[in-house]
């Protein structure tokens, strides 16, 4: 288990220890007895040895008087285990599994914010630029070479650009528009695709220009799906994050970001700078 998710099991624990004891339960015992628990159970718990369950955590609340923390500590309960995937356990048997595994959460999102400082988002990318950023984690983390696979089902994300209602909320680092991947030729055609797709009408494009000033550090890149999860990616991992506390921060950050980005022609004409740098 990894070091998050134990650090996250125990801030659990120890908030829950906060609500027994600001209840007036000196004791676990006495708050054991009172759940009709066995006394080591409460123990486990506040100190991150054990998992609570839901029903736990609604029969702690209850006792403590604390029912309006139900829902936030439900949605860290549930994905605990799932917080922090390592990418090597998620990418074991390749990488088309992990594409295949968000087509659900892509299908029932009806609001994008993503963020990428320094890459064109997945979902934007053309099959040779897919092509590249897989050949590259294929040799990073020495996994089984499915890359046409994998391209395969990140581009039948697309068809989620054109269907049903949608709306996506992309921000791009100028520096996306510069990192080199997989050659000029490449970039080009990658880069007239992000014109083509700005041009649709529940697609909004923004570019937060290298001078322009920020509101936020630009730190890593996220994707929120509605106001449900957010995916962080990592070198070494991927974080699964459905607290809604923690979801409200990055939601801020995103508006924060948005203040610095560019939109519409001025957005264009970064792009076009990009095109003309790659026909040079």
């Amino acid at each position: 288990m990894s070091n998050r998710v134990q650090e996250t099991r125990e801030a659990l624990g120890a908030r829950l220890r906060t609500f027994r004891r600001d209840a007036g339960y000196t004791s676990g015992r006495a708050f054991a007895g009172v759940l009709d628990w066995h006394e080591s159970k409460v123990s486990r718990i506040e100190h991150g040895k054990q998992n609570a369950s839901e029903e736990d955590i609604r029969a702690w609340c209850v006792a403590t008087g604390q029912d309006e923390h139900v829902d936030d500590l439900i949605a860290t309960v549930r994905h605990i285990d799932e917080l922090w995937l390592e990418w090597r356990r998620q990418l074991q048997t390749g990488a088309e599994s992990r594409q295949k595994k968000s087509l659900p959460v892509y299908a029932r999102t009806k609001v994008f914010r993503i963020w990428h400082p320094n890459a064109i988002w997945g979902t934007f990318q053309t099959a040779d630029y897919a092509t590249a950023i897989f050949q590259q984690a294929i040799r990073y983390y020495d996994i089984v070479n499915d890359a046409e696979a994998a391209v395969a089902k990140r581009l039948e994300r697309q068809r989620y650009l054109y269907e049903g209602s949608r709306i996506y909320n992309v921000i791009l680092g100028e520096q996306a528009l510069y990192s080199n991947v997989g050659g000029p030729e490449v970039m080009k055609s990658q880069l007239d695709r992000l014109v083509a797709l700005m041009g649709l009408a529940r697609v909004s494009v923004g570019i937060v220009p290298k001078a322009a000033p920020a509101e936020i550090w630009l730190g890593h890149s996220f994707s929120m799906f509605d106001d449900k999860l957010v995916l962080v990616e990592t070198f070494s991992a991927e974080m699964s994050v459905t607290q809604p506390k923690e979801i409200e921060l990055y939601a801020k950050a995103f508006a924060l970001l948005k203040q610095s980005a560019v939109y519409g022609e001025p957005a264009m004409a970064l792009i076009r700078s990009a095109i003309d740098y790659f026909n040079h």
